[in-house]
């Protein structure tokens, strides 16, 4: 599959109301008209309100319904607390032409927050590569990226995302582990991290050379993700 794409990774912080955060992503989709991939913080809309959970939980439907009305040649990966029948579990959405096209709950719940207390785990047998439009996607959310059974689950991926909101503490292993990934499976990755003052930020946009386009001082980075260079690296350096 040939292919160019305009990518835009979004590096917002999560204001304490969910309705600024929804119309600020909003506006953002319809700002950037021409790109083809828009990618969001982990839990960009509500953060991890673990005191109003409930309330988190309902704002799910809402902001889909918003969501997939402006959507349509354009891809949208965010996600978002939901509430299942088995409990809250935190949601990698796909939208695109109008439509949720593919859902992916997190399964590495972070062990130093709360997130084990509040959540229910997903299942690791549903981190599988999926295709839009030929293109070969798969996704990574936050801590899943420090786990190297899931970066083999997503081997042959032309692209992996990873919606994050990854700690200021950390932020070396997020830059490392993120541009690490690219050069294993000479791949993209588009990662995008959240923009609060205790977040690392370090949204970027790396290639399967390993090179990051990164501004933490941009609330959105811009690039182009090509197909030649997938095939490039892969020719010049055989990983079977």
């Amino acid at each position: 599959m040939t292919f160019n794409k305009e990518v835009a990774i979004l590096q917002f912080n999560s204001d304490k109301s969910y309705e600024k955060n929804l119309i600020r992503l909003v506006e953002a989709i319809k700002s950037n008209p021409k790109a083809d991939i828009l990618v969001a913080p982990e839990v960009l809309l509500t953060a991890f309100d673990y005191d109003n959970f409930d309330k988190v939980g309902e704002f799910y439907n809402k902001a889909i319904e918003q969501l997939t009305q402006i959507i349509d040649n354009q891809i949208l990966v965010l996600t978002l607390v939901y509430k299942s029948d088995r409990g809250f579990v935190n949601r990698a959405v796909v939208i695109n032409r109008g439509k949720v096209v593919y859902t992916q709950d997190k399964v590495k719940l972070f062990t130093i927050g709360d997130e084990r207390k509040y959540f229910i785990s997903g299942d690791i047998e549903s981190i599988v590569k999926f295709e839009i439009e030929g293109i070969t996607y798969g996704i990574l959310i936050c801590f899943e990226l420090r786990f190297k059974e899931i970066w083999k689950r997503l081997e042959g991926c032309d692209v992996i995302i990873i919606p994050s909101r990854w700690g200021l503490p950390r932020k070396a292993h997020l830059e490392t582990l993120s541009q690490a990934l690219a050069i294993v499976n000479q791949c993209f990755v588009l990662l995008s991290n959240s923009s609060d003052s205790d977040m690392a930020s370090s949204s970027a946009i790396i290639n399967p050379n390993g090179e990051a386009i990164r501004d933490d001082n941009s609330d959105v980075i811009y690039g182009e993700i090509d197909s030649n260079d997938i095939k490039k690296i892969r020719r010049y350096i055989s990983m079977k």
